[in-house]
């Protein structure tokens, strides 16, 4: 086995025993991404220097016995996440020259923590679409292919594809993501490997570039449930910088991906029978019902009744939100100017018609509608009352069960430009990751079997508010049945 297909739990474990080193690890990594990124596109900034200095560090700490626990571990970094002294763009062209001065909490953490940064993943720009078509750095390709039509560039799933696409395609051990209605668990199912939304509040969003401040969530991808436990124990934790922050202790995910099934009460919950969705998504669900069955769980049909006003709901508040946050974004204060102009009006407008893309300016006119006066109540207001209604949905169901069995995506990847041109096909690839999103509570997905074509599905789980290590448990006994 080549070192970039070693998990991360096999890695750290090979480095202490010194069966290799840090440095010859981060290579290995930056031989794959220079073979493979100028065909995935997914790395927007490669630091290989930096890099190679801090792999050189984790040697040296591992061999003083002072290695933290991810020493070593050579990580993909989604470029919404601010990194001091590297370019952060949000996949887009207004902040295409933004270099921070400061680090995101998360990825300090996981800087604490001994992993070493191979650069930043592509992505969505501001994480806003499902299929990372829609980064100013262009699109970034499904490292898997279609039996049937190898010739076939399939997206990887958005908004995270380029961290997903990463790790699958051994570019990376693991990565950060965020997800607002999807963009982790999405990409993960698309692209074959695990990814974690834990609960909001979990892991600090200060210094993340915000999409939709409520919905935000950041997690990990890697291609093992244990390996998203090992990466989750490091990146959560309570952050005094971010007020959404909660104030918990972090339980030990990776002893709970051990804990087995026997005796939890699963849920089924009928409102995600969506119609139209493939034979095969059914079958695959049914496949992990009757896993979970097998290894002493009870399974019980639910009902989440508001379930079908999520996608609905979800598109009225994440963009009353982006069009608030973007705001910021006026070729003033930092990021891109556009040039020329007369007067200061003129500025704004010539900088952001220029500076966002086109679904970033397509959920702007929508968010900045809905927040109008006089379409205020219509919309936002019902909105923000539906998904108390959803987040009422969880609570009530959670009584009654330990975690939720559900499909992640409607569909295996799809073609690079096949849904393009329809925003309202794009967006219900979410139908099945956005409730959890709006309640707020841990979701995980995890690879579960390949549709006919040979392409990767995955299964979610859904757990209560803050209960992750359940989730862990649930998806380490769902790994591997296909």
């Amino acid at each position: 086995m080549s070192l970039t297909e070693l998990t991360i739990a096999a890695a750290a474990d090979g480095l202490r025993r010194g069966d290799f080193t840090a440095v010859a690890l981060t290579e290995a990594h930056l031989a794959a991404i220079a073979a493979e990124n100028p065909r995935l596109n997914a790395f927007i900034t490669v630091t290989a220097e930096a890099a190679l200095d801090r792999a050189a560090a984790a040697d040296r700490a591992l061999a003083a016995g002072t290695a933290r626990p991810l020493a070593g571990i050579p990580l993909a970094i989604k470029d919404l996440f601010c990194t001091e002294g590297v370019r952060t763009t949000a996949g887009s062209r207004i902040l295409g020259n933004f270099i921070p001065p400061y680090e995101s909490t998360v990825t300090r953490r996981l800087l604490d923590d001994g992993a070493v940064f191979l650069g930043k993943a592509n992505l969505d720009e501001f994480a806003m679409g499902s299929s990372n078509m829609t980064s100013a750095f262009g699109p970034v390709a499904n490292p898997h292919r279609r039996r049937q039509d190898p010739d076939a560039v399939l997206v990887p799933g958005g908004s995270s594809g380029g961290s997903a696409a990463a790790v699958a395609a051994g570019l990376a051990m693991g990565a950060t993501g965020t997800d607002t209605g999807g963009s982790i668990r999405q990409p993960a199912s698309f692209c074959g490997i695990a990814g974690i939304k834990p609960s909001y509040g979990r892991c600090s969003r200060w210094g993340v570039v915000a999409f939709a401040s409520s919905l935000d969530h950041p997690g990990p991808f890697a291609r093992t449930v244990e390996d998203c436990a090992i990466l989750l124990g490091s990146m959560a934790g309570h952050d005094p910088k971010d007020s959404t922050s909660a104030d918990l202790p972090v339980p030990d995910y990776r002893t709970a991906c051990r804990r087995g099934v026997k005796g939890l009460r699963i849920g089924v919950p009928r409102e995600y029978r969506a119609e139209g969705m493939a034979g095969e998504i059914e079958a695959l669900w049914a496949h992990g019902i009757a896993r979970l069955r097998e290894a002493g769980a009870e399974v019980v049909d639910v009902s989440l009744p508001h379930t079908k006003y999520g996608l609905a709901t979800y598109y009225i508040i994440a963009p009353a939100e982006a069009s608030s946050n973007l705001a910021r974004y006026d070729g003033v204060r930092f990021g891109f100017r556009a040039a020329g102009g007369g007067d200061l009006r003129e500025l704004y407008e010539h900088s952001r018609a220029e500076g966002f893309g086109a679904e970033v300016r397509r959920r702007i006119l929508i968010g900045t509608y809905v927040l109008s006066a006089g379409y205020y109540d219509a919309y936002y207001l019902r909105a923000q009352k539906v998904r108390a209604l959803i987040k009422r949905d969880f609570d009530e169901v959670f009584r009654g069960v330990d975690a939720l069995l559900t499909p992640t995506a409607p569909s295996a990847a799809f073609g690079q430009g096949e849904k393009m041109d329809d925003p309202v096909t794009m967006y219900l690839n979410d139908v099945f990751t956005v409730p959890a999103d709006l309640a707020g509570v841990p979701a995980m997905s995890v690879p579960a079997g390949v549709d006919a074509d040979g392409l990767p599905l995955g299964l979610q789980v859904i757990g209560r508010g803050f209960d992750e290590a359940t989730v862990f448990a649930v998806g380490a006994a769902l790994e591997g049945m296909g």
